[in-house]
């Protein structure tokens, strides 16, 4: 996780898959916990409830977890979301389109 970042969004896989996130707010007071869950949710289309951080509260590492919906689907949902990222700033970098 990135906290105090520019542009919020998931970034991308980390070697070990894990997901790589950016948040805006600072990590102070549990609110880049907090940003963390709202952006999953809303990214992959789940209610804010669904998404909880249960592990690494004061981590730059976190552990999510997702209720209701399976692994292969939030694993679909991500990397429709990361496709479209990585879209989005070739076509900003002055790739593609």
């Amino acid at each position: 996780m990135h906290p105090g970042a520019r542009r919020p969004g998931l970034v991308g896989r980390l070697a070990d898959g894990s997901l790589k996130l950016a948040v805006a707010e600072p990590p102070a007071g549990g609110r880049a916990n907090r940003a963390v869950e709202e952006l999953l949710a809303e990214a992959l289309g789940l209610e804010r409830p669904q998404v909880k951080v249960v592990r690494g509260a004061s981590a730059r590492l976190k552990t999510v977890e997702v209720e209701g919906v399976t692994v292969e689907e939030l694993d679909r949902r991500i990397e429709t979301v990361l496709g479209g990222y990585h879209a989005r700033r070739g076509r900003e970098a002055g790739h593609g389109e």
